[in-house]
């Protein structure tokens, strides 16, 4: 862990801190080495949050298809007390925890009991942690901030290991981005971090009828479209790639089999990119794809042997009335 900072002028104890990475992950060059000159074509999902893709996402979050963002959030407003009740945590620690929009159930359910933890988001991008730590230490006054900066992806191994029953955050469903293999793997890294009488918080979203998959990932305003393609403009900046975006269209589909909807990015003619800081040029056929995110989708007993297979045990699982989503409790084995 490398030296922590005070941040001035904001309500509570607010700190700041880098987590040393365990390991170095891919750049987007290696990634688009990686998964643009071979086929079938593919990138990972992460590239798709610079500033305009996070603003565009937000606002996806606020479409009547985006079924996600809302269920999870009345989820954990209806479950927290339950949660908390059950895992009675000093320390909350949230991984990829963006803005923190969800984190105040869980915290509001500290308040009504009493209980005085203090909160660990863990995210890639300081400014936005500095930004929810200043408006949850706003709401409230006894709440302690120890942001960490860092890629989970990189590895979980130089997380601090605080004193006390600590309550790990996976929401979001950002689980469904990872295959079967990755998920396990991250899971299992976590496991290693965790001590007895700590718990794991998962949300992840369930499988459900196809046409309301297909209206949440091709909404009517035309937002998913705009973040898929998105995708391009940064490799056009960070790549210094002339990328049309015209030539490609937004295609989100639901694979039954997988269990997954996958989005891709489809040439609607012949064409080709130069991504001049590969020195590379790639060629496209007409209908040509490029996989740009999985989101998988669960059942409750997948959950449960997802989770088993990682090495927890699963103590809750709550859901809605119409099962479209779930948040798990689980404790390590």
């Amino acid at each position: 862990m490398q030296t922590s900072r005070h941040i001035n002028n904001t309500p509570g104890k607010f700190t700041l801190r880098y987590v040393r990475s365990e390991r170095e992950p891919p750049s987007l060059a290696e990634d688009a080495r990686t998964g643009l000159l071979t086929r079938p074509r593919s990138l990972p999902p992460k590239y798709f949050y610079d500033g305009f893709g996070s603003e565009l996402f937000d606002r996806i979050c606020a479409t009547p298809e985006y079924y996600v963002t809302r269920t999870e959030d009345a989820l954990l407003a209806a479950r927290a007390e339950a949660i908390i009740g059950a895992s009675q945590p000093d320390h909350i620690l949230e991984l990829g925890s963006g803005a923190s929009r969800k984190t105040h159930h869980l915290l509001t359910a500290c308040e009504s009991r009493s209980m005085r933890c203090t909160y660990w988001p863990y995210d890639v991008c300081e400014s936005i942690l500095i930004q929810a730590g200043r408006r949850l230490m706003g709401a409230y006054r006894w709440l302690n901030v120890n942001a960490l900066v860092g890629d989970y992806h990189a590895g979980l191994m130089h997380l601090p290991s605080p004193p006390g029953r600590r309550l790990f955050a996976f929401l979001g469903s950002t689980i469904g981005n990872f295959d079967r293999p990755q998920a396990i793997a991250l899971l299992r890294e976590l496991h290693a971090k965790m001590r007895p009488g700590d718990s794991f918080l998962l949300g992840a979203d369930r499988v459900k009828e196809e046409f309301v998959l297909h209206a949440a990932y091709n909404d009517t305003a035309g937002l998913t479209a705009a973040f898929n393609l998105n995708l391009l403009r940064v490799i056009n900046r960070e790549l210094d790639a002339d990328f049309d975006l015209q030539g490609f269209e937004h295609r989100a589909l639901y694979n039954q089999d997988a269990q997954q909807v996958e989005m891709y990015l489809v040439a609607n003619r012949p064409q080709a990119a130069h991504l001049r800081a590969l020195n590379e040029m790639l060629s496209f056929e007409e209908g040509e794809r490029i996989l740009t995110e999985i989101s998988r989708k669960f059942t409750r007993g997948g959950l449960r042997t997802l989770l088993r297979d990682a090495g927890f045990e699963v103590t809750a699982q709550y859901e809605p009335q119409n099962c479209y989503f779930s948040l798990v409790l689980a404790r390590p084995i």
